[in-house]
């Protein structure tokens, strides 16, 4: 059965519709010349079969947005060895700054990421114009107290010197120094680095130096040099002393020494944060040959837990804002916990950390007193967050549900962010790696869906759409370009380049019962074709879209040629499921059979009785007067009657056609090229044919090395 379509109207019904940009792309890759319309903020299908260059437009309307430098990497490889002028060029375009491009390269660099469904979440879904507003106010309350960083310089080294000096001391489960650490081991080289063993006494310059580790690395490279000679591997002066020489590396292990040098900088510079006598007490622990006592392991990690109290409010101070505090339940009472009791870091409470406590907890305190304000605000920014993850998580999971996919995503807070994962309806949990759980269709549909959210944000100039749809089932399809182009949160308004070898998308958009839904997208559909290198676009209007049947009347019709108009007719009756006898006496003749046949069931071919042969012809003389069998025979049984009308028709369809009959002249002959006779073979069957299509003596989709091919075997 053929499915029923309403007739479209007339083609001169259609009014041409203007184009914002015409442009020339040239000299890129097997392009010569490509010339192509778009029209602004609309969606611009460019239909064409695989190698004509769909993939290469693309990339030059990218690489054109960063100069013409960058065009350089599309150079036909005919051009790169002459070292001449020519040079990949785009003109019209100019106004194109930005280009999104949904590939797969895009695919696999921004979807489906370790940890989260697609790279920057929290941008795409979640930082609007809204949010960074609501950001803002929060941040001007939060601006003075924050300023304290800011007018103090010195702070960020202060800081960055306690970060430190936490870092080189671990602690234990029981509380206690780890031994595993860089400050613990570095103890051990303290006493003897403060007091110098006597028969090492010559090398006390280099200890003291600013790089003791350096000198003792360098040191210990030569030793290993002392076995050759007797002489010093440095000066070579003769009966040096090995022993003292071993000694040294013996003695000090450079990293230890290492780790050692830079505890006592930090501890320097940060004198003036420790109260005097825990300061001395420090540099005491760290000069002594004594092993670590146990009240100096308790010393250090008391030490140490101040230094990262006082640590973790700095942090937390300077970071205050919405993120800080959304998942505060008592919002007043994280703010008032942010306060600095220096009084209970007895180590710290310096004059020096004072002058900078105090000035932090008024700040604090003004910022407390406008509570009611910033409680407000941060719920109204805690709402509208929620709202954006209800919308975009309900819009991506409804789409993936019309898709009959069985996944979800979701939403949530991870960090000072977010992040979206995806979840599984018959699995607990989120999965991790997700795209390892995808197959190759679920990840580009998941993957169009996050594009179109990324383009929303972003607001490029051009969002190009390589080949989008076409490994999905028609339903899919449907579903995906449905998502993508119709409703207010998809990308209707963006100037949007879809490129497609598949004719579908054109049909479902422009021509189909469906094609209202996507009338506010003000599509526009052009086919592409190529010839030796020179592309050219012809407009798709929908009337150019008809029923396989419709185009086998048409063409039947309009060819003056009776072996064409056979070729079509014989389609038309295979189209419509009718095999009769006018079907066997078409089939008969293309096959360039003797007399009439028809397959029985054996798959034997017997000749139709006169009677019936017959009937059949006249029938088919009503379609095609004068229809003739002996004669049309003997043409086709001319192997330069053939070649004439190969050269004749200007459709490559047709081309393939006539060449498939000469194929029956010489049945032992092969085709090397396996691609090249699976086109020929399959463009002769109906199976293979789109219920609707364009009308191949328009639009010309036969690739330009398959009529090559022909033309090179009928030769």
């Amino acid at each position: 059965m053929v499915e029923t379509v309403s007739t479209p109207p007339h083609r001169s019904d259609v009014p041409a519709q203007p184009y914002d940009y015409a442009i020339t792309i040239a000299d890129c890759n097997s392009i010569s010349r490509a010339d192509i319309t778009l029209r602004r903020e609309a969606l611009n299908i460019k239909y064409g079969p695989n190698g004509i260059g769909k993939s290469t437009i693309a990339r030059a309307l990218v690489l054109n947005t960063r100069g013409q430098d960058a065009l350089h990497e599309l150079l036909p490889f005919k051009y790169r060895q002459r070292g001449g002028k020519e040079a990949p060029t785009v003109v019209g375009a100019d106004e194109i700054k930005s280009v999104l491009v949904f590939d797969e390269h895009y695919v696999s660099q921004f979807v489906f990421q370790p940890d989260e469904v697609i790279k920057n979440s929290f941008e795409i879904f979640i930082r609007t114009p809204e949010y960074q507003a609501g950001n803002e106010e929060l941040e001007e309350i939060f601006e003075d107290l924050k300023k304290v960083f800011l007018e103090n310089k010195a702070l960020d080294d202060v800081i960055a010197g306690f970060t430190e000096l936490r870092n080189a001391f671990t602690i234990t489960k029981s509380g206690a120094i780890a031994k595993t650490s860089k400050g613990f081991k570095a103890l051990g080289v303290g006493g003897k680095l403060s007091k110098i063993p006597k028969p090492l006494l010559g090398f006390q310059s280099f200890l003291d130096s600013d790089d003791p580790a350096g000198w003792l690395s360098w040191q210990a490279k030569g030793k290993n040099y002392l076995q050759l000679s007797d002489n010093c591997p440095f000066c070579s002066v003769p009966n040096v002393d090995k022993k003292t020489a071993v000694h040294v590396s013996e003695t000090y292990e450079s990293a230890a020494v290492k780790n050692m040098s830079a505890l006592r900088l930090v501890i320097d510079r940060l004198a003036g944060f420790f109260v005097p006598e825990r300061l001395d007490q420090l540099r005491k622990i760290t000069t002594s040959l004594e092993e670590l006592s146990r009240e100096q392991d308790q010393f250090l990690a008391n030490l140490r837990g101040q230094v990262e109290t006082l640590l973790d409010k700095f942090t937390a101070l300077k970071g205050l804002s919405f993120v800080s505090l959304r998942d505060e339940p008592d919002v007043d009472k994280a703010l008032r916990s942010l306060k600095i009791e220096l009084d209970l870091l007895d180590a710290l409470n310096s004059e020096g950390t004072r002058g900078v406590v105090e000035d932090m907890n008024a700040r604090l305190d003004d910022v407390a007193e406008r509570i009611t304000d910033i409680k407000r605000r941060v719920g109204i920014q805690k709402s509208q967050v929620a709202k954006s993850i209800e919308r975009n998580q309900g819009e991506i999971n409804e789409y993936l549900r019309s898709a009959g996919y069985k996944y979800a995503v979701r939403i949530e807070p991870k960090g000072d962010s977010y992040r979206m994962i995806l979840e599984h309806k018959d699995a607990p949990g989120h999965l991790e790696a997700a795209g390892s759980h995808l197959s190759f269709g679920e990840r580009n549909a998941f993957a169009l869906v996050l594009f179109m959210h990324q383009v929303r944000r972003d607001s490029p100039d051009l969002v190009v759409l390589d080949d989008p749809v076409s490994s999905f089932d028609k339903t899919k399809k449907f579903a995906i370009l449905h998502k993508l182009f119709h409703g207010k949160q998809s990308l209707r308004g963006f100037t949007t380049l879809l490129l497609t070898h598949d004719i579908e998308p054109a049909i479902d958009i422009i021509r189909t019962a469906t094609s209202g839904q996507f009338r506010a997208a003000t599509p526009a559909v052009h086919f592409l074709q190529s010839r030796e290198g020179q592309v050219e676009e012809k407009p798709i209007r929908p009337a150019d879209i008809m029923t396989f049947s419709q185009i086998c009347d048409e063409n039947t019709d309009s060819s003056a040629d009776p072996i064409i108009k056979c070729i079509y007719l014989r389609r038309r009756y295979e189209v419509h499921g009718d095999r009769g006898p006018e079907y066997d006496v078409l089939s008969s003749l293309l096959h360039v059979r003797d007399e009439p046949s028809a397959k029985g069931e054996n798959g034997e071919f017997n000749a139709l009785g006169k009677e019936e042969r017959e009937h059949a012809i006249a029938k088919i003389e009503k379609i095609i007067p004068g229809f003739d069998y002996e004669a049309l025979l003997a043409e086709l049984k001319d192997r330069e009657v053939l070649k004439a009308k190969f050269q004749e028709t200007n459709v490559g369809y047709e081309k393939v056609q006539i060449f498939r009959i000469a194929l029956e002249l010489d049945p032992e002959a092969s085709i090397a090229d396996v691609a090249f006779k699976k086109f020929v073979n399959e463009t002769y069957h109906i199976e293979n044919e789109y219920v609707m299509q364009l009308n191949p003596r328009e639009f010309d989709s036969v690739p330009e090395h398959v009529i090559q091919a022909c033309a090179e075997l009928l030769s």
